[in-house]
């Protein structure tokens, strides 16, 4: 027998709002309701209507009713076993937990370090002694040693350029005789924020001018740096140029012609298009990126960042690449930190900065959790062929984070595919994935937020789900119903022709078949509404 609705305002005894305990708004058949689950839905789009009469508190109520008793049916429909609902839930939930993966203090002060490197330029000359792609305790231990020795060679004296063109693996420190190509000595030049990998730059900006730095490690080798200077950064410039790459005095007298006719005022886009060898630039007019310090040869970054006034040009000149012109278009100085902000913390994320502070977060939980490894267990990365171990032989536990085993088969699993570490490299990386896993599974019980944004979210999804199937598709695939609903109700319309009015038509009748629909739902539960609770509502919003 079907229940009747019952809507009962109760007098309770109630809190105000200023009151730490939450208390219930009201219950829906066995669900409890409280005054936050509807402030939070209420709120969030009351800013954006204007209407007084759709702000009314007991309407927005009624409307909360009908949308919890649409989510109650797509789960008693078993809706969100589809798996459609399953993938595309998964899919947002990763997305929803990444700025749980980060430590937002330490992404903060990152953008502020980026800003301050990014006004700011180093100069720099470095050494490289490199470590192999897959690296044995015993190679980095060689490398730092090598590393470490030239260092002391240098703190007694011995020249660092010289010490460069010694002992650098960098190629370029030497030269290429071949080629014709000058060594740099490890001279770098200026560069800023992002130019460098990070570790690189972090060691740059913390190594004070005219010292040497403390070995630090790359994803090349290990590293000594020296700097030379610090200055205030130039901001980048967009230029247009002209090349000729005949180096000989051919090209020279080439590069010559064409300075002669800027000098009589002819375009210079119109004599990029004509002469210049750059084939990626000339139908631009010989327009470049802009671009900073770091980033082109030393002549031609020169030259460029010469240039005081809009629309002029250079003399010509040669690099490595053979003559050019240069033609300053706009010099951009290095803007606010405001205006920056948003693109140096999409930077910053998208950098190994991101694994810095991913890292961080890994720690703190680190020091929450009770984490046990299996030393025994560990002991088949000393095997030959591991990784090929029968499935049966690897269930023996390896890894515990609080209650969580994990076995020696999902390491396997984990590392199947990856090559260019150590093994025991790799067990660290997936140790630490399996801890923020572990938190990632966990983020509803430890974050409010997380939770409720993530239950909306499936809520929706399941609405759009349920109404797909019980209103929608019904409007658009019976049209026999439509049509009789049409006839029944003609005389609401400008005109008898269904075709002529068919939009409108099928509109109301997915209201009707909606607004029915709702009528039996709540027909068949027991709604109770605490009215102290609503009064409190409605006192709390007539202040605002």
């Amino acid at each position: 027998m079907k229940k009747r609705l019952l809507i009962a305002l109760l007098s309770v005894s109630s809190i105000t709002f200023s009151q730490k305990k939450d208390k219930v708004l009201m219950t829906i058949g066995n669900e409890k309701v409280l005054v936050s689950d509807f402030r939070r839905v209420y709120e969030k789009n009351l800013d954006a209507i204007d209407n007084e009469e759709e702000k009314d508190i007991k309407k927005n109520i009624e409307l909360y009713i009908n949308y919890r008793l649409k989510v109650k049916e797509a789960y008693r429909l078993k809706l969100d076993t589809l798996p459609s609902y399953i993938k595309e839930i998964e899919t947002y939930r990763n997305q929803l937990s990444l700025p749980y993966l980060q430590d937002t203090a330490f992404i903060n002060s990152m953008v502020k370090d980026a800003y301050f490197r990014t006004k700011n330029e180093v100069k720099a000359k470095h050494i490289l002694v490199r470590t192999p792609s897959v690296a044995t305790p015993k190679d980095t231990l060689e490398a730092f040693n090598k590393i470490n020795h030239i260092r002391q060679k240098i703190l007694k004296g011995e020249d660092f350029e010289k010490a460069a063109v010694a002992f650098s693996e960098d190629p370029s420190a030497k030269g290429d005789s071949i080629n014709g190509r000058l060594g740099n000595k490890g001279n770098l030049g200026y560069f800023s924020a992002f130019r460098m990998v990070f570790p690189f730059e972090d060691a740059a900006y913390k190594t004070k001018v005219g010292e040497v730095s403390t070995p630090f490690k790359t994803r090349f080798g290990y590293h000594i740096l020296k700097v030379d200077s610090i200055r205030k950064s130039k901001g980048e410039v967009e230029v247009a140029h002209i090349l000729i790459t005949d180096k000989t005095e051919k090209g020279e007298r080439l590069i010559n012609e064409v300075y002669d006719k800027l000098q009589k005022d002819q375009q210079f886009k119109t004599l990029a298009r004509e002469y210049s060898d750059d084939e990626g630039t000339k139908s631009k007019g010989g327009i470049l990126r802009k671009f900073g310090t770091g980033v082109m040869v030393k002549p031609f970054e020169d030259a460029a960042f010469g240039l005081e006034k809009e629309d002029t040009y250079s003399k010509p000149f040669k690099t490595q690449f053979g003559w050019h012109i240069v033609y300053l278009i706009k010099k951009y100085p290095i803007d606010s930190f405001e205006n920056l902000q948003p693109e140096l913390l999409q930077k910053v994320r998208s950098d190994e900065r991101a694994q810095l502070s991913q890292m961080a977060v890994i720690q703190k939980l680190k020091k929450k959790y009770t984490i046990t490894e299996n030393e025994s267990a560990k002991s088949i990365f000393d095997l030959k062929n591991f990784r090929n171990i029968a499935t049966d032989s690897l269930q023996t536990e390896i890894l515990k984070i609080n209650e969580r085993t994990i076995s020696q088969e999902k390491f396997i699993n984990f590392i199947k595919n990856k090559k260019g570490k150590a093994v025991f490299e790799m067990y660290e990386d997936f140790k630490n994935e399996e801890i923020l896993n572990y938190y990632k599974e966990n983020l509803e019980k430890l974050e409010p937020e997380f939770a409720s944004t993530l239950q909306e979210y499936k809520d929706g999804l399941l609405l759009f789900e349920l109404m797909q199937q019980t209103i929608w598709e019904k409007t658009t695939k019976d049209s026999l119903a439509l049509k009789t609903y049409f006839d029944e109700n003609s005389n609401k319309y400008s005109s008898d022709d269904l075709t002529k009015v068919k939009g409108e038509v099928m509109n109301d009748y997915q209201n009707f078949l909606e607004n029915t629909w709702i009528d039996e739902l709540r027909r068949n539960v027991i709604i109770t509404i605490y009215n102290k609770q609503l009064k409190n509502l409605i006192k709390f919003y007539n202040k605002k």
